[in-house]
């Protein structure tokens, strides 16, 4: 649960060249309304404990219908740029943390341009399009690959450590961007947010899939369980102990229950004078 909260908790706005802009939080999927494009879903943790390996970052992307992120060229990579840019806008509480994609090193094996020419899409794509940091892949036991996201890291050699690529240990705990196969859903229920930027725009027909005011009000609620259910045991308790002195208020001593019968007795004998 602490890593569905934490997906939930990393917000941005997502802006067609500013043309619109809607809120959109990290862990849910955008799409593009003309069945062309792919959708994605940025995954970032805040925590980082709740990040994750290669591995679990593949399977989380694949029990969604999807897989981790491949990319076909530079437009696609200038996309998932623009989207990371919106994704960790100041203010949102988003900070330095590499995202995973698809590309890996499965075996050593034979390939004539070396170690660089081993990596592979996990989805199965054939792209050969890579966006590699200076002197990477630097291989050996590195066989998984990062997008990198360290923007308040100083500047190496090659640049700042921003979308480019590195690999790194499989093992390693980060985020991961999924990659999904173009969909829409003319009677998507009212959590969907749908629109369209203005003509011209390179990236038209954006569909923003809204997590809905339901599922919000969830993980708002379910922290909170813990203080309501000590509140309630408190009120329980402070109830049981005014019921219990209030009877013991209303108890008469056996003298004076004894004296009551007793003189009710007289009275219904004639006894009394």
């Amino acid at each position: 649960m602490s890593r569905v909260v934490s997906l939930l908790l990393g917000a941005a706005l997502l802006c067609g060249h500013g043309a619109f802009c809607r809120r959109v939080v990290s862990g849910q999927k955008v799409c593009f309304a003309d069945l062309k494009h792919p959708c994605y879903k940025m995954a970032y943790f805040h925590e980082l404990s709740s990040r994750v390996s290669f591995q679990e970052a593949r399977l989380a992307c694949e029990s969604e219908g999807g897989a981790l992120l491949s990319l076909e060229n530079q437009t696609e990579q200038k996309l998932i740029e623009s989207m990371l840019q919106n994704l960790t806008k100041p203010g949102t509480g988003i900070s330095d943390g590499d995202f995973w994609i698809g590309l890996w090193r499965n075996g050593e094996g034979q390939a004539s341009g070396g170690c660089p020419d081993l990596y592979q899409w996990s989805d199965g794509s054939s792209s050969q399009y890579r966006n590699w940091y200076t002197d990477e892949p630097s291989c050996g036991s590195e066989k998984c690959v990062v997008m990198y996201h360290q923007p308040t890291a100083n500047p190496g050699l090659g640049g700042p450590y921003l979308y480019q690529w590195n690999d790194d240990r499989c093992n390693m705990k980060h985020n991961y961007i999924c990659k999904y196969e173009p969909e829409i859903n003319p009677t998507a229920p009212a959590e969907k947010t749908y629109f369209t930027n203005q003509p011209g725009d390179a990236h038209q027909n954006v569909v923003v899939t809204e997590a809905g005011i339901i599922p919000n009000l969830i993980y708002v609620v379910i922290p909170t369980i813990p203080l309501l259910l000590l509140i309630l045991v408190a009120f329980g308790t402070c109830c049981f102990q005014m019921v219990h002195k209030s009877k013991g208020r209303t108890k008469t001593s056996p003298t004076q229950s004894t004296l009551w019968i007793s003189k009710s007795s007289r009275k219904e004998s004639g006894m009394e004078v």
